[in-house]
Protein backbone atom coordinates (compact mmCIF):
# COMPACT_ATOMS: atom_id res chain seq x y z
CA UNK A 1 0.00 0.00 0.00
CA UNK A 2 1.55 3.25 -1.11
CA UNK A 3 2.40 5.89 1.46
CA UNK A 4 0.67 9.23 1.06
CA UNK A 5 3.30 11.21 2.97
CA UNK A 6 6.81 10.92 4.33
CA UNK A 7 6.86 9.23 7.71
CA UNK A 8 9.10 10.22 10.58
CA UNK A 9 10.35 6.75 11.47
CA UNK A 10 12.35 8.07 14.40
CA UNK A 11 9.10 9.24 15.99
CA UNK A 12 7.78 5.69 16.29
CA UNK A 13 7.49 4.50 19.86
CA UNK A 14 9.64 1.47 20.67
CA UNK A 15 6.91 -0.59 22.30
CA UNK A 16 3.95 0.61 20.25
CA UNK A 17 2.51 -1.86 17.77
CA UNK A 18 2.35 -1.17 14.04
CA UNK A 19 0.86 -3.06 11.10
CA UNK A 20 3.43 -3.37 8.32
CA UNK A 21 1.42 -5.70 6.09
CA UNK A 22 -2.31 -6.44 5.87
CA UNK A 23 -3.71 -8.72 3.20
CA UNK A 24 -6.44 -11.25 2.65
CA UNK A 25 -7.52 -13.91 0.22
CA UNK A 26 -10.45 -13.36 -2.08
CA UNK A 27 -13.55 -14.47 -0.19
CA UNK A 28 -14.83 -17.67 -1.75
CA UNK A 29 -18.48 -18.67 -1.82
CA UNK A 30 -19.74 -21.75 -0.03
CA UNK A 31 -18.66 -24.69 -2.17
CA UNK A 32 -17.01 -22.23 -4.55
CA UNK A 33 -13.53 -21.70 -5.94
CA UNK A 34 -11.66 -22.12 -2.63
CA UNK A 35 -13.56 -25.27 -1.61
CA UNK A 36 -10.72 -27.68 -2.57
CA UNK A 37 -8.43 -26.01 0.00
CA UNK A 38 -8.49 -26.43 3.77
CA UNK A 39 -8.35 -23.38 6.03
CA UNK A 40 -4.60 -23.86 6.73
CA UNK A 41 -3.90 -24.21 3.01
CA UNK A 42 -5.64 -20.91 2.30
CA UNK A 43 -3.98 -19.32 5.31
CA UNK A 44 -0.47 -20.40 4.31
CA UNK A 45 -0.77 -18.73 0.91
CA UNK A 46 -1.98 -15.49 2.48
CA UNK A 47 0.88 -15.55 5.02
CA UNK A 48 3.34 -15.83 2.11
CA UNK A 49 1.68 -12.84 0.48
CA UNK A 50 1.76 -10.81 3.69
CA UNK A 51 5.46 -11.48 4.21
CA UNK A 52 6.23 -10.60 0.62
CA UNK A 53 4.43 -7.26 0.91
CA UNK A 54 6.64 -6.08 3.78
CA UNK A 55 9.85 -7.81 2.72
CA UNK A 56 10.16 -9.79 5.95
CA UNK A 57 11.75 -13.21 5.78
CA UNK A 58 9.82 -16.13 7.31
CA UNK A 59 12.65 -16.85 9.75
CA UNK A 60 12.22 -13.39 11.29
CA UNK A 61 8.73 -14.18 12.60
CA UNK A 62 8.73 -14.78 16.35
CA UNK A 63 5.18 -16.08 16.78
CA UNK A 64 2.11 -16.95 14.72
CA UNK A 65 -1.41 -16.48 16.16
CA UNK A 66 -4.41 -17.31 13.95
CA UNK A 67 -8.14 -17.52 14.49
CA UNK A 68 -9.98 -20.62 13.28
CA UNK A 69 -13.44 -21.68 14.43
CA UNK A 70 -14.32 -24.88 12.57
CA UNK A 71 -11.26 -26.89 13.54
CA UNK A 72 -12.77 -30.39 13.51
CA UNK A 73 -11.00 -32.82 11.17
CA UNK A 74 -8.24 -30.33 10.32
CA UNK A 75 -5.60 -32.00 12.47
CA UNK A 76 -3.70 -30.54 15.39
CA UNK A 77 -3.20 -26.78 15.80
CA UNK A 78 -4.35 -25.43 12.43
CA UNK A 79 -2.42 -22.18 12.97
CA UNK A 80 0.83 -24.17 13.06
CA UNK A 81 -0.12 -25.96 9.86
CA UNK A 82 -0.65 -22.64 8.10
CA UNK A 83 2.56 -21.22 9.55
CA UNK A 84 4.80 -24.12 8.53
CA UNK A 85 3.02 -24.34 5.18
CA UNK A 86 3.99 -20.74 4.48
CA UNK A 87 7.69 -21.40 5.08
CA UNK A 88 7.90 -20.07 8.63
CA UNK A 89 10.37 -22.30 10.54
CA UNK A 90 9.08 -25.03 12.83
CA UNK A 91 10.89 -23.33 15.71
CA UNK A 92 8.28 -20.56 15.73
CA UNK A 93 5.50 -21.10 18.31
CA UNK A 94 1.93 -21.03 17.00
CA UNK A 95 -1.45 -20.64 18.65
CA UNK A 96 -4.95 -21.20 17.26
CA UNK A 97 -7.66 -18.92 18.69
CA UNK A 98 -11.39 -19.67 18.79
CA UNK A 99 -13.59 -16.72 19.82
CA UNK A 100 -16.12 -17.56 17.12
CA UNK A 101 -16.53 -14.60 14.72
CA UNK A 102 -14.13 -12.43 16.74
CA UNK A 103 -11.28 -14.97 16.48
CA UNK A 104 -9.27 -13.10 13.85
CA UNK A 105 -9.46 -9.77 15.65
CA UNK A 106 -8.70 -11.33 19.02
CA UNK A 107 -5.61 -12.93 17.47
CA UNK A 108 -4.40 -9.48 16.41
CA UNK A 109 -5.12 -8.19 19.92
CA UNK A 110 -3.11 -11.03 21.50
CA UNK A 111 -0.21 -10.30 19.16
CA UNK A 112 -0.41 -6.57 19.93
CA UNK A 113 -0.26 -7.27 23.65
CA UNK A 114 2.88 -9.38 23.25
CA UNK A 115 4.60 -6.62 21.30
CA UNK A 116 3.50 -3.87 23.70
CA UNK A 117 4.79 -5.92 26.64
CA UNK A 118 8.15 -6.48 24.99
CA UNK A 119 7.69 -10.22 24.64
CA UNK A 120 8.14 -10.06 20.86
CA UNK A 121 8.94 -7.62 18.08
CA UNK A 122 7.38 -9.23 15.03
CA UNK A 123 4.30 -11.46 14.91
CA UNK A 124 2.17 -12.96 12.15
CA UNK A 125 -1.52 -12.93 13.09
CA UNK A 126 -5.02 -13.04 11.62
CA UNK A 127 -7.60 -15.69 10.88
CA UNK A 128 -8.79 -18.32 8.40
CA UNK A 129 -11.80 -20.51 7.70
CA UNK A 130 -13.15 -23.02 5.22
CA UNK A 131 -16.83 -23.35 5.95
CA UNK A 132 -17.14 -25.45 2.80
CA UNK A 133 -15.06 -28.19 4.41
CA UNK A 134 -16.71 -28.34 7.83
CA UNK A 135 -17.49 -32.02 8.54
CA UNK A 136 -20.60 -33.75 9.80
CA UNK A 137 -20.46 -35.56 13.14
CA UNK A 138 -22.01 -38.87 14.19
CA UNK A 139 -22.53 -39.10 17.95
CA UNK A 140 -22.45 -42.39 19.81
CA UNK A 141 -20.20 -44.35 17.48
CA UNK A 142 -17.13 -44.09 19.70
CA UNK A 143 -18.25 -47.15 21.68
CA UNK A 144 -20.85 -48.52 19.29
CA UNK A 145 -24.58 -48.11 18.72
CA UNK A 146 -26.84 -51.05 19.54
CA UNK A 147 -30.03 -50.06 17.71
CA UNK A 148 -32.23 -47.32 16.24
CA UNK A 149 -31.41 -44.63 13.71
CA UNK A 150 -28.56 -42.18 14.22
CA UNK A 151 -28.57 -38.53 13.21
CA UNK A 152 -25.63 -36.76 11.63
CA UNK A 153 -24.79 -33.35 13.12
CA UNK A 154 -23.73 -30.47 10.88
CA UNK A 155 -20.42 -29.33 12.37
CA UNK A 156 -20.66 -25.92 10.73
CA UNK A 157 -24.03 -25.19 12.35
CA UNK A 158 -23.23 -26.87 15.67
CA UNK A 159 -19.88 -25.20 16.32
CA UNK A 160 -20.24 -22.01 14.33
CA UNK A 161 -23.83 -20.84 13.98
CA UNK A 162 -25.85 -22.22 16.91
CA UNK A 163 -26.50 -20.44 20.20
CA UNK A 164 -26.02 -23.17 22.79
CA UNK A 165 -27.56 -21.12 25.61
CA UNK A 166 -30.98 -20.65 24.04
CA UNK A 167 -30.74 -23.65 21.70
CA UNK A 168 -31.51 -21.72 18.54
CA UNK A 169 -29.81 -20.60 15.35
CA UNK A 170 -28.02 -17.29 15.69
CA UNK A 171 -30.31 -16.00 12.95
CA UNK A 172 -33.22 -16.36 15.38
CA UNK A 173 -31.28 -14.15 17.80
CA UNK A 174 -30.90 -11.64 14.96
CA UNK A 175 -34.70 -11.67 14.53
CA UNK A 176 -35.10 -10.81 18.20
CA UNK A 177 -32.54 -8.02 17.76
CA UNK A 178 -34.61 -6.56 14.90
CA UNK A 179 -37.73 -6.63 17.05
CA UNK A 180 -36.05 -5.23 20.16
CA UNK A 181 -34.37 -2.33 18.34
CA UNK A 182 -37.20 -1.73 15.85
CA UNK A 183 -35.09 -2.35 12.76
CA UNK A 184 -37.38 -2.72 9.75
CA UNK A 185 -37.11 -5.17 6.88
CA UNK A 186 -36.53 -2.25 4.52
CA UNK A 187 -33.62 -0.94 6.62
CA UNK A 188 -32.02 -4.38 6.55
CA UNK A 189 -32.55 -4.90 2.83
CA UNK A 190 -31.31 -1.41 1.98
CA UNK A 191 -28.13 -1.98 3.95
CA UNK A 192 -27.62 -5.45 2.46
CA UNK A 193 -28.01 -4.19 -1.11
CA UNK A 194 -25.55 -1.39 -0.37
CA UNK A 195 -23.07 -3.99 0.95
CA UNK A 196 -23.30 -6.02 -2.27
CA UNK A 197 -22.95 -2.97 -4.49
CA UNK A 198 -20.04 -1.50 -2.56
CA UNK A 199 -18.17 -4.81 -2.51
CA UNK A 200 -18.71 -5.41 -6.23
CA UNK A 201 -17.61 -1.88 -7.09
CA UNK A 202 -14.40 -2.30 -5.07
CA UNK A 203 -13.67 -5.56 -6.88
CA UNK A 204 -14.42 -4.09 -10.29
CA UNK A 205 -12.52 -0.80 -9.95
CA UNK A 206 -9.39 -2.21 -8.31
CA UNK A 207 -9.97 -0.76 -4.83
CA UNK A 208 -9.39 -4.20 -3.30
CA UNK A 209 -6.24 -4.92 -5.30
CA UNK A 210 -3.96 -3.69 -2.50
CA UNK A 211 -5.52 -6.00 0.08
CA UNK A 212 -6.14 -9.20 -1.91
CA UNK A 213 -3.56 -11.94 -2.41
CA UNK A 214 -4.39 -14.28 -5.28
CA UNK A 215 -4.93 -17.90 -4.25
CA UNK A 216 -3.68 -20.84 -6.31
CA UNK A 217 -6.07 -23.81 -6.34
CA UNK A 218 -4.66 -27.06 -7.79
CA UNK A 219 -6.93 -28.84 -10.26
CA UNK A 220 -7.24 -32.57 -10.94
CA UNK A 221 -6.14 -31.93 -14.49
CA UNK A 222 -4.34 -29.07 -16.10
CA UNK A 223 -2.94 -25.89 -14.66
CA UNK A 224 -3.92 -24.58 -11.22
CA UNK A 225 -6.79 -22.12 -11.03
CA UNK A 226 -5.88 -18.64 -9.83
CA UNK A 227 -8.58 -16.84 -7.81
CA UNK A 228 -8.07 -13.09 -7.51
CA UNK A 229 -11.54 -11.65 -6.93
CA UNK A 230 -14.23 -12.05 -4.29
CA UNK A 231 -16.94 -14.42 -5.47
CA UNK A 232 -20.00 -13.58 -3.36
CA UNK A 233 -20.50 -9.95 -4.38
CA UNK A 234 -21.69 -11.01 -7.83
CA UNK A 235 -24.76 -12.80 -6.46
CA UNK A 236 -27.02 -9.76 -6.00
CA UNK A 237 -30.52 -9.82 -7.46
CA UNK A 238 -32.06 -6.78 -5.82
CA UNK A 239 -35.64 -7.54 -6.80
CA UNK A 240 -35.42 -11.12 -5.57
CA UNK A 241 -33.66 -10.09 -2.34
CA UNK A 242 -36.53 -7.79 -1.39
CA UNK A 243 -39.07 -10.58 -1.93
CA UNK A 244 -37.36 -13.28 0.12
CA UNK A 245 -39.23 -14.77 3.06
CA UNK A 246 -37.77 -14.72 6.54
CA UNK A 247 -35.14 -17.43 6.96
CA UNK A 248 -35.81 -18.01 10.66
CA UNK A 249 -39.44 -16.93 10.96
CA UNK A 250 -41.13 -17.84 7.69
CA UNK A 251 -44.32 -15.91 8.43
CA UNK A 252 -43.24 -12.62 9.98
CA UNK A 253 -39.46 -12.66 9.91
CA UNK A 254 -37.36 -9.78 8.59
CA UNK A 255 -33.98 -11.55 8.62
CA UNK A 256 -33.56 -13.33 5.29
CA UNK A 257 -30.88 -15.23 3.41
CA UNK A 258 -30.36 -12.04 1.39
CA UNK A 259 -29.72 -9.68 4.30
CA UNK A 260 -27.60 -12.16 6.25
CA UNK A 261 -23.88 -12.82 5.79
CA UNK A 262 -22.83 -15.46 3.29
CA UNK A 263 -21.25 -18.78 4.25
CA UNK A 264 -17.72 -18.44 2.93
CA UNK A 265 -14.07 -19.47 2.80
CA UNK A 266 -11.04 -17.22 3.22
CA UNK A 267 -8.11 -15.94 5.26
CA UNK A 268 -6.78 -12.54 6.37
CA UNK A 269 -3.28 -11.92 7.74
CA UNK A 270 -1.49 -8.98 9.33
CA UNK A 271 2.19 -8.68 10.17
CA UNK A 272 2.76 -6.64 13.35
CA UNK A 273 6.05 -5.05 14.38
CA UNK A 274 7.26 -2.97 17.29
CA UNK A 275 8.47 0.54 16.62
CA UNK A 276 11.88 -0.59 17.82
CA UNK A 277 12.11 -3.32 15.19
CA UNK A 278 11.03 -0.97 12.39
CA UNK A 279 13.58 1.68 13.33
CA UNK A 280 16.37 -0.89 13.49
CA UNK A 281 15.55 -2.60 10.19
CA UNK A 282 13.84 -0.16 7.82
CA UNK A 283 17.13 1.07 6.33
CA UNK A 284 17.98 -2.40 5.06
CA UNK A 285 14.39 -3.24 4.02
CA UNK A 286 12.64 -0.55 1.99
CA UNK A 287 9.37 -2.49 2.14
CA UNK A 288 9.27 -2.29 5.95
CA UNK A 289 6.86 0.63 6.28
CA UNK A 290 4.44 1.13 9.19
CA UNK A 291 0.99 1.45 7.65
CA UNK A 292 -0.96 2.16 10.81
CA UNK A 293 -0.69 2.00 14.58
CA UNK A 294 -2.86 -0.29 16.67
CA UNK A 295 -4.07 2.25 19.21
CA UNK A 296 -6.37 0.13 21.38
CA UNK A 297 -8.56 -2.94 21.56
CA UNK A 298 -11.29 -4.25 23.84
CA UNK A 299 -13.86 -6.98 24.44
CA UNK A 300 -17.36 -6.92 25.88
CA UNK A 301 -20.14 -9.40 26.61
CA UNK A 302 -23.83 -9.49 27.49
CA UNK A 303 -26.77 -11.92 27.30
CA UNK A 304 -25.98 -14.50 24.58
CA UNK A 305 -29.19 -13.81 22.69
CA UNK A 306 -28.19 -10.14 22.40
CA UNK A 307 -24.84 -10.88 20.72
CA UNK A 308 -25.61 -8.79 17.57
CA UNK A 309 -25.37 -5.49 19.49
CA UNK A 310 -22.35 -6.26 21.69
CA UNK A 311 -20.00 -4.21 19.44
CA UNK A 312 -21.88 -1.16 20.75
CA UNK A 313 -20.46 -2.08 24.18
CA UNK A 314 -16.94 -3.05 23.07
CA UNK A 315 -16.29 -0.03 20.83
CA UNK A 316 -16.77 2.57 23.62
CA UNK A 317 -14.30 0.64 25.80
CA UNK A 318 -11.73 0.69 23.00
CA UNK A 319 -12.46 4.39 22.44
CA UNK A 320 -11.84 5.13 26.11
CA UNK A 321 -8.57 3.19 26.07
CA UNK A 322 -7.52 5.27 23.06
CA UNK A 323 -8.40 8.47 24.95
CA UNK A 324 -11.05 9.22 22.33
CA UNK A 325 -14.66 10.32 22.65
CA UNK A 326 -17.34 9.94 20.02
CA UNK A 327 -17.49 13.72 19.70
CA UNK A 328 -13.79 13.70 18.78
CA UNK A 329 -14.52 11.84 15.56
CA UNK A 330 -14.65 13.55 12.18
CA UNK A 331 -16.81 11.51 9.80
CA UNK A 332 -14.96 12.89 6.78
CA UNK A 333 -11.81 11.04 7.85
CA UNK A 334 -12.79 8.55 10.58
CA UNK A 335 -14.52 5.33 9.52
CA UNK A 336 -16.27 2.32 11.05
CA UNK A 337 -16.16 -1.38 10.21
CA UNK A 338 -18.90 -3.28 12.04
CA UNK A 339 -19.15 -6.87 10.89
CA UNK A 340 -22.31 -7.75 9.02
CA UNK A 341 -23.08 -11.10 10.60
CA UNK A 342 -26.58 -9.96 9.71
CA UNK A 343 -27.52 -6.61 8.23
CA UNK A 344 -29.55 -5.96 11.36
CA UNK A 345 -26.37 -6.17 13.47
CA UNK A 346 -24.60 -3.35 11.67
CA UNK A 347 -27.73 -1.20 11.48
CA UNK A 348 -28.56 -1.70 15.17
CA UNK A 349 -25.01 -0.95 16.32
CA UNK A 350 -24.88 2.20 14.22
CA UNK A 351 -28.10 3.38 15.86
CA UNK A 352 -26.92 2.54 19.36
CA UNK A 353 -23.60 4.31 18.78
CA UNK A 354 -25.35 7.22 17.04
CA UNK A 355 -23.07 7.12 14.02
CA UNK A 356 -24.06 7.72 10.38
CA UNK A 357 -24.80 4.45 8.61
CA UNK A 358 -23.07 5.76 5.48
CA UNK A 359 -19.79 5.74 7.42
CA UNK A 360 -20.06 2.03 8.19
CA UNK A 361 -18.43 -0.58 5.93
CA UNK A 362 -17.92 1.78 3.01
CA UNK A 363 -16.24 -0.98 0.96
CA UNK A 364 -18.98 -3.50 1.70
CA UNK A 365 -19.08 -6.17 4.36
CA UNK A 366 -19.97 -9.75 5.18
CA UNK A 367 -23.39 -9.62 3.51
CA UNK A 368 -21.89 -8.69 0.15
CA UNK A 369 -18.47 -10.32 0.57
CA UNK A 370 -19.01 -13.30 2.87
CA UNK A 371 -18.25 -14.22 6.46
CA UNK A 372 -15.59 -16.94 6.90
CA UNK A 373 -15.99 -17.16 10.66
CA UNK A 374 -12.39 -17.31 11.92
CA UNK A 375 -11.20 -14.91 9.23
CA UNK A 376 -13.71 -12.06 9.50
CA UNK A 377 -12.32 -10.28 12.56
CA UNK A 378 -8.98 -9.92 10.79
CA UNK A 379 -10.61 -9.25 7.41
CA UNK A 380 -12.35 -6.11 8.65
CA UNK A 381 -9.04 -4.79 10.05
CA UNK A 382 -7.37 -5.42 6.68
CA UNK A 383 -10.22 -3.73 4.83
CA UNK A 384 -10.27 -0.84 7.29
CA UNK A 385 -6.58 -0.20 6.74
CA UNK A 386 -7.25 -0.10 2.99
CA UNK A 387 -10.13 2.35 3.56
CA UNK A 388 -7.86 4.67 5.56
CA UNK A 389 -5.20 4.60 2.83
CA UNK A 390 -7.64 5.15 -0.01
CA UNK A 391 -9.49 7.95 1.80
CA UNK A 392 -6.40 9.41 3.51
CA UNK A 393 -8.33 8.86 6.71
CA UNK A 394 -7.33 9.12 10.34
CA UNK A 395 -8.95 6.62 12.72
CA UNK A 396 -10.48 3.26 11.85
CA UNK A 397 -12.91 1.87 14.43
CA UNK A 398 -13.60 -1.86 14.05
CA UNK A 399 -16.14 -4.00 15.88
CA UNK A 400 -17.35 -7.57 15.49
CA UNK A 401 -19.91 -9.57 17.45
CA UNK A 402 -19.44 -13.22 18.30
CA UNK A 403 -21.65 -16.08 19.37
CA UNK A 404 -22.34 -16.39 23.08
CA UNK A 405 -23.00 -12.67 23.56
CA UNK A 406 -19.48 -11.34 23.02
CA UNK A 407 -17.70 -8.86 20.80
CA UNK A 408 -14.25 -7.50 20.09
CA UNK A 409 -13.24 -4.01 19.00
CA UNK A 410 -10.04 -2.40 17.73
CA UNK A 411 -8.97 1.12 16.83
CA UNK A 412 -6.22 1.73 14.31
CA UNK A 413 -4.64 5.04 13.31
CA UNK A 414 -3.41 5.81 9.83
CA UNK A 415 0.21 6.87 9.45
Amino acid sequence: MAQEQKLDIDALKDRSCYIVSAVRSPIGTYGGGLQPLSAPQIGSQVIKGALGKCGIKPECIEECILGNVLQANLGQNSARQASIGSGIPNTVPCTTVNKICSSGMKSIAFASQSIMLGHADIICCGGMESMSNAPYYVNGYRFGVKMMNQTMVDGMIKDGLWDVYTDQHMGSCAEQCATKHKITRKEQDDFAISSFKRAKQCNDNGTFDDEIVSITVPQRRGDPKIISKDEGCNKLNEEKLRKLKGAFDRQNGTVTAGNSSQLSDGAAITILCSGKYIKENCKTNDKLIPLCEIVSFADAAQEPVDFPTTPSLAIPIAMKRANLKMEDLDYTKDYFEINEAFAVASVANAKLLNIPIDNVNIHGGAVGLGHPLGCSGARIVVTMLNVLKKKQGRYGICGICNGGGGASAMIIKNL
